[in-house]
């Protein structure tokens, strides 16, 4: 079993014998035909992830790892809000009459700020600090900005990035405050974990731990019978990740990564709420 499916397992139990079903309460999300789409939570769920060992990816299910990364890119390496910069339709949703999401995801960190090394974006003040000052505790990124929130078209979800080197390697905390469980759990965990690898690379670091704490993690009401699905499926061994490497971050392309005997069950079908 895949250390990503045993963590993701016990998280969905826990959820679903021991969560909080908000049946009654009202509820801003929906489905596409209007009907309020109610949740079952756990507040406060800390997952983590040896990056070392092997890429958390599911095997439940088919993850769509370029889509993925390609997202992936479109935050941190593009830092656009441009929805034109994107090559899937996932955030079509939420496009403003101008063709962009708003101040939202890579728009705060293309930002730049005058910092005693120089004016940096937060991206790049990372890159230049894992080089030049790698023992630093203050390696944090942070797209929740509430000036700018009434110009957002979503407010971010995974919203912060906090890197810290121990020894020799790279270790991350990416905070989430809200996270549709089944739709982008697995999604976010390898994209993030991507991110480290990356990081960790071309600042002459080995990549460590990813911790994911996500404030509210919820299952949807109609994603309930899928979820209890996953759970009596087979898993297998996690494949392995080959990622041609670069030494600047900004070199990686979606295509510098491969799985390699990645063995998954049957894709499920995943209406998403709004």
């Amino acid at each position: 079993m895949s250390q990503f499916d045993k963590i993701f397992k016990l998280m969905c139990k826990d959820i679903l014998e021991n969560g909080y079903y908000n049946e009654s309460d009202d509820t801003r999300a929906h489905w596409s035909d209007g009907t309020p789409a109610h949740t079952i939570k756990k507040s406060c769920v800390v997952n983590r992830y040896d990056l070392g060992k092997e890429p958390p990816i599911m095997t439940l299910r088919s993850v769509p790892i370029k889509n993925c990364l390609d997202e992936l890119f479109f935050i941190w390496q593009k830092k656009s809000n441009k929805i034109s910069d994107l090559n899937s339709h996932i955030w079509d949703s939420w496009k403003l009459e101008d063709g962009t999401i708003g101040k939202s995801y890579g728009w705060q960190l293309a930002q730049k700020s005058i910092y005693p090394e120089g004016e940096f974006d937060q991206v790049d003040y990372i890159l230049y600090n894992l080089k030049h000052h790698p023992n630093s505790r203050r390696l944090v990124t942070n797209m929740f900005n509430h000036k700018d929130l009434h110009e957002m078209a979503l407010y971010p979800c995974a919203y912060s990035m906090t890197f810290n080197v121990q020894g020799n390697k790279l270790n991350a905390i990416l905070n989430q405050r809200s996270q549709d469980i089944l739709t982008a759990n697995a999604w976010n965990v390898f994209q993030y974990s991507c991110l480290v690898y990356m990081f960790a690379h071309v600042s002459g670091l080995e990549p460590g731990e990813l911790v994911h704490v996500i404030a509210d993690a919820h299952i949807y009401d109609r994603h309930i019978p899928q979820v209890k699905e996953l759970l009596e499926r087979p898993e297998y061994d996690a494949p392995e990740l080959v990622i041609n490497h670069h030494d600047n971050f900004y070199d990686y392309i979606v295509e510098d990564f491969k799985l390699i005997n990645y063995q998954k069950g049957n894709q499920i079908k995943i209406e998403v709420a709004i």
